[in-house]
């Protein structure tokens, strides 16, 4: 799956190395994980990036689609990411220093760029952890020139499926992954959002992120296992029967764990 459980760990003020680094390797094997990058190479491919666009990054974490997007509009264009975590804001700089990408900081509710002026908005795994999600939306609606595209790729986490088990165990430790979002059905809502912002839908796409079928990610398990337990869905014993469970069938290879990142590509109609 590739994908950390979001929560209040995920703060926009981290600087010390000790709370980056874990924010980075998770934003690192996201960046390499299979799903991710067959959705990215979809929207990108809607999207149609060309040479001498004006590109914002919202939520730009390591910098990662801000290159890409830098690589696409080319030396007349501009690809900034806006980026509210100085800590990954740090790290994007400095993995971005020979590259045409940009950074700033700035928030996904109150974007730092005027009305009308960017060609390209990406925003990626960001609405996920707003409480306001559609004035976030509404904000990048607000940037984009008539003609303008957006691209919002987000995780739905209510589609996490784990296997085997019986299904109210697996279904107690998978609505975990609910508890630990402020918008955790963020991936189904993004459709009605952008139509709502007066944006008109172009595509729709979707991916499945796997964990390895040959392992168990205990860190996300145990979280979920946790969280059952002390929202009384589940007792311990119950808990560590499914532990086994999962465990057994990670050593003969039949291990299934998944989340479903959705994604939409609109334009600005005006």
């Amino acid at each position: 799956m590739a994908q950390t459980r979001p929560g209040p760990g995920f703060r926009t003020h981290t600087t010390e190395p000790a709370e980056v680094a874990p924010l980075t390797g998770a934003l690192d094997a996201q960046d390499a994980n299979p799903g991710v990058r067959r959705l990215r190479a979809w929207a990108h491919a809607a999207l149609a990036v060309k040479g001498g666009e004006r590109a914002l990054d919202v939520g730009a974490g390591t910098g990662s689609q801000t290159r890409e997007l830098a690589a696409a509009v080319g030396p007349e264009g501009l690809a900034l990411g806006v980026e509210p975590n100085p800590g990954l804001r740090a790290v994007a700089e400095e993995r971005s220093a020979d590259t045409r990408a940009r950074f700033t900081h700035g928030d996904a509710l109150a974007l730092p760029v005027p009305d009308a002026s960017v060609d390209v908005v990406w925003c990626e795994r960001v609405l996920q952890h707003l409480a306001e999600p559609d004035r976030a939306v509404a904000e990048m609606a607000r940037v984009l020139r008539p003609g303008g595209r957006v691209a919002l790729l987000d995780t739905d986490w209510a589609t996490t499926v784990l296997h085997p088990g019986d299904p109210e165990t697996t279904w107690a430790l998978a609505s975990g992954a609910l508890t630990g979002a402020a918008n955790p059905y963020s991936g189904r809502r993004l459709v009605g959002q952008v139509t709502a912002a007066g944006l008109v839908v172009d595509d729709r796409g979707s991916e499945a992120l796997f964990q390895d079928h040959r392992s168990v990610a205990w860190p996300i398990i145990r979280m979920l296992g946790d969280s059952a337990v002390h929202r009384g869905l589940l007792t311990e014993d119950r808990r560590d029967a499914a532990y086994a469970t999962l465990a057994e069938a990670a050593e003969q290879g039949g291990l299934h764990m998944s989340v479903t990142m959705f994604g939409v590509v609109a334009h600005h109609p005006g």
